[in-house]
């Protein structure tokens, strides 16, 4: 089927897009950047904050295990939120939430508090990305959407880089306490943006009232948007695609270049920079693609799972004590495609589902990736206290997790491509019947 022209045609009721729409949909990415930042932000501190805290390696991965633990599990109820609330009070609850917690870590004196603080920026983050998904659809015509999910996506990285480049310099310049301390000033700083501009959607596009929210009710968006092969298509893409570099970037990439591959923690940090910067040149390539070619789309994830799998297998499988930089330099720009390979995932749920149910069905899409994440991070950690910190056997288990979801993708495919194929007939004769 040639989507190109499918994602080309202007639908019924499509909103307009253009330069206001780019500074409102602005002001919500700006908020998951930030988010992104207090996110990632323990990726570079992973070491100080063993040494802070006294703990081994299965206790420091549970500082990301139950932040994404919260994260995953707020998905579904935050997309139920999104829908009947709408963008603008949600994503206000999550800036007051994920800056409470990134102060609360700051200020932490015990393991136990530092945990707390990770678990209520957990659910702070967990409000932002599917309330900018909502946000873009509202904004901007469906044709634009696989572009706008890979833009929201990119700048999400741009906050990993921050973490990455400018987090990690303040962390070993002024100090645990200050460093997470000052960033927390962003959290006000984007919250006052989202109170002054923000705007669900533009005028004389408002969404349909929704039936009063009730148990019932909840039950349905959840049942219905589950039904759909698109849904699930895309928790699974989601699911297979993203925690590889989930699990490098928030906590153990920097522990494995050091201590298992003998690099200095700048050149580490570099290499950890890598990976942000290959994601945001590749979300851009997907997106551009994607949006001519939405057959594209499997093709695309599932060649980023073969890449992946193939260099991580390389890197732990080389003869000698450490891999050659060569490898590792390929291995982190192939890491790179999984944030945008994960992105197709909402580009199968999207379609899949009506207006009403999109941030339901985006919910259910993103916690894939995370429930990944946060099963790897736990394995990881486990493996690497029962084995004496043998890393090649801990990422091993990366490759069990990408067969599970592989396998997956494969069952569902056949049916979310018949079931995409009669919703686009259904939508052609909406567009010839309804008057625009």
């Amino acid at each position: 089927m040639s989507t190109a022209t499918s994602a080309g045609r202007a639908l019924p009721g499509d909103p307009p897009g253009g330069r206001r729409a780019i500074a409102v949909w602005g002001i919500g990415v700006s908020v998951y950047f930030v988010a992104v930042i207090f996110r990632t932000s323990l990726g570079v501190a992973g070491l100080d904050a063993a040494d802070r805290f006294h703990v081994n390696a299965s206790a420091l991965s549970t500082f990301s295990i139950l932040q994404l633990l919260v994260y995953a599990g707020m998905q579904i109820p935050v997309g139920l939120l999104v829908d009947r609330l709408g963008t603008k009070k949600v994503l206000g609850i999550g800036v007051v939430l994920f800056t409470a917690g990134q102060l609360g870590f700051a200020f932490s004196p015990s393991y136990g508090m530092a945990l707390a603080s990770r678990a209520l920026l957990g659910c702070g983050d967990a409000m932002t990305f599917i309330s900018v998904l909502r946000l873009g659809t509202r904004w901007f015509p469906a044709r634009r959407g696989p572009m706008v999910a890979q833009l929201a996506g990119l700048v999400g990285m741009a906050g990993n880089l921050v973490s990455t480049l400018v987090l990690a310099r303040l962390l070993h310049g002024i100090g645990w306490t200050a460093a997470f301390a000052g960033s927390a000033l962003a959290g006000v700083v984007v919250f006052v943006l989202l109170l002054l501009f923000l705007k669900d959607h533009p005028e004389g596009h408002e969404p349909e009232p929704l039936p009063h929210q009730g148990a019932a009710y909840v039950r349905r968006q959840i049942a219905m948007s589950w039904r759909e092969p698109g849904t699930r298509l895309g928790l699974w893409v989601h699911f297979t695609t993203q925690f590889p570099a989930m699990v490098f970037l928030l906590l153990w990439g920097m522990p494995f270049l050091v201590e298992a591959q003998g690099l200095s923690r700048a050149t580490a940090g570099t290499l950890l920079t890598l990976v942000v910067l290959s994601n945001m040149v590749v979300g851009l390539v997907y997106g551009q693609i994607i949006a001519r070619h939405h057959a594209a789309r499997l093709p695309l994830a599932l060649g980023t799972v073969g890449a992946t799998a193939l260099l991580w297998a390389t890197t732990l499988a080389y003869p000698g004590e450490h891999a050659p930089m060569w490898l590792l330099v390929v291995l982190c720009t192939v890491l790179g495609a999984c944030g945008p390979a994960s992105m197709i995932g909402f580009d199968f749920a999207r379609p899949a589902n009506p207006a009403e149910r999109q941030g339901t069905a985006s919910g259910i899409t993103n916690m894939g990736g995370f429930v990944a994440s946060m099963t790897t991070l736990f394995a990881v950690g486990v493996l690497l206290d029962a084995t004496g910190d043998d890393y090649a056997v801990a990422f091993s288990s990366v490759f069990v997790l990408q067969a599970v979801g592989l396998s997956q993708i494969l069952r569902l495919r056949k049916r979310a491509a018949l079931r995409e194929r009669e919703r686009l007939v259904a939508s052609r004769v909406e567009t010839v019947h309804v008057p625009v």
